[in-house]
């Protein structure tokens, strides 16, 4: 089998938000089988799912607490495995969320590292040190914490993650048991989580400036990550290729304040696909846009590794508020939905038609605006905690699914309760609806999936923002204050918005037969 994840469509499911089958307000593998379907008429080639491990859910399930099986909420191992093997009948792999760079602090390794002296093995296997340095955690607040007997511990997020010691050989070789226990369970590939960390500089300095970012420092982007991940893709390359799920993959979370930030990780032998971010951190602008564009491919020409395009997931604001709203947004009235629906729909059709493999997130088909006034009492992000309610956190884009009615729970669970409170007036929204209305936005996405072009990439002249992709499609925005015409084509192949007398309104897509 080939490469399949070099063009595929991958959808992310954040697991206690898609969909519910046992009525407790939390979503489930009984429920994601039974949504299924859903995901085949979408038309979907994979399905990421994002951690279902044993966990306190400190944060979102990004605290495991044991990486080889699945936290009750979610079902079981059993419950798992039916998935995968429906999923399969389907034709859809299946990935899986790993997190190496630190664990829950209720991990029995961890529990142990407290309970032994300063020193022991036990605590090595973390990173503890008499006092602390200037570090600052990316939730807020510092990266150390001070245990009872006076030591500090690491933590680059929540205090209920520390981080795991890299180099100390213990920690990778358990990660390969880990790697190994998904894979042969017949697991498509791998998302790793903080793909740019895990290796700290072992002498821990202060840094002149402690301001958290995704810039190369002393515990990201560190020089020992490239030998690494090419120790995992000998195990990825160790399966066999000649039956489903065929070729396994790795795509890794790799942030970065600059897109050459990234240029280590594109080398033959690496970890097979480095997310691009840079297309939602992109501001809607035509140049800046084909800016990024070029940059990213060029960042992956002549390499074995591909970069998935994404303009959403489970840790960003979704496109329809972030399209439409100022930066930051605090509530629903700053957001101008009417705007950043027409510009996401408009973004969706850039996603799908640009070469390479794209990344759907949950919702995002739905064109679901953030959910911003969420009661303080209700959200769960340790962002929101750790950082006294000056950020928001992640909670408005993790908000269950609305699969069918006009009031809340939507469809979602059987019971009358979401773990997150969803927002009323989401009935035109839900999947019901939009399945009844040929111009949705998940009509859109539908039609979208089904039709992704092929053929080389090259920028049209005469446009801001306009590509081809092969002698006979192409692809055109306008982000511009004024219409305008569209170039001599054959026919309209599909339209984020009304196109009429072959002229291209403000803030819409459209794609293109030239002949």
């Amino acid at each position: 089998m080939t490469q399949w994840w070099r063009d595929a469509v991958v959808y992310q499911i954040y697991p206690r938000s898609f969909a519910d089958g046992n009525g407790d307000g939390t979503g489930d593998f009984a429920g994601a089988l039974a949504r299924l379907p859903y995901l085949a008429e979408l038309g979907v080639d994979a399905v990421w799912f994002s951690p279902f491990y044993p966990s306190p859910l400190a944060d979102g399930g990004y605290d495991v607490a044991d990486y080889c099986d699945v936290d009750p909420r979610f079902g079981t191992l059993a419950d798992f495995d039916t998935f995968v093997a429906a999923a399969a009948g389907h034709g859809i792999r299946v990935i899986v969320d790993i997190v190496p760079n630190h664990c829950s602090s209720a991990h029995p390794a961890f529990q142990a590292a407290l309970a032994a002296e300063p020193g022991s093995p036990e605590r090595d296997l973390f990173i503890f040190r008499d006092a602390p340095n200037n570090w600052q955690s990316l939730f807020g607040g510092p990266a150390w914490t001070q245990t009872p007997d006076g030591q500090w511990y690491l933590h680059l997020f929540d205090s209920s993650q520390p981080d795991w010691n890299w180099a100390n050989p213990a920690v990778p070789a358990m990660f390969e048991k880990v790697l190994r226990f998904w894979l042969d369970r017949g697991v498509a590939g791998l998302r790793v989580d903080v793909a740019h960390g895990l290796f700290k500089d072992p002498e821990l300095p202060d840094v002149p400036d402690p301001t958290p970012s995704d810039r190369p420092s002393p515990w990201f982007h560190r020089p020992e990550l490239v030998a690494h991940y090419a120790t995992w893709r000998a195990i990825l390359d160790s399966y066999p290729e000649d039956v489903f799920p065929g070729r396994r993959t790795a795509v890794g979370e790799f942030w970065g304040d600059e897109i050459t930030h990234l240029e280590p990780y594109f080398i033959p032998g690496g970890m097979p696909q480095a997310f691009n971010f840079f297309l939602f951190q992109t501001a809607w602008d035509a140049a800046a846009l084909r800016h990024t564009i070029t940059a990213s491919i060029a960042l992956a020409e002549g390499s074995d590794v591909v970069a998935p395009w994404v303009i959403s997931n489970h840790d960003v604001m979704r496109p329809v508020s972030r399209y439409g709203a100022p930066a930051p947004a605090r509530s629903d009235a700053e957001v101008d939905v009417a705007l950043g629906t027409r510009r996401a729909r408009a973004a969706a059709l850039l996603l799908l038609a640009l070469p390479g493999s794209a990344y759907v997130y949950q919702g995002e088909e739905l064109g679901l605006p953030e959910f911003l006034d969420i009661p303080a009492a209700d959200r769960d992000d340790p962002v929101y905690r750790r950082s006294q309610g000056a950020r928001l956190g992640r909670d408005g884009c993790r908000v269950p699914i609305p699969w069918s009615g006009t009031a809340q729970p939507y469809g979602f669970t059987e019971g009358t309760a979401t773990w997150l409170p969803q927002p009323s007036g989401w009935g035109s929204l839900t999947v019901e609806a939009q399945l009844a209305d040929p111009s949705s936005t998940l009509a859109l996405y539908r039609e979208a999936i089904a039709g992704r072009p092929a053929g080389e990439f090259a920028w049209l002249d005469g446009y801001d923002l306009a590509f081809t992709r092969g002698e006979d499609f192409a692809c055109v925005l306008n982000l511009g204050a004024e219409p305008v015409p569209l170039p001599a084509h054959e026919s309209v192949l599909l339209a984020s918005g009304t196109i009429t007398d072959d002229v291209l309104p403000q803030d819409t897509a459209v794609w293109l037969r030239l002949r």
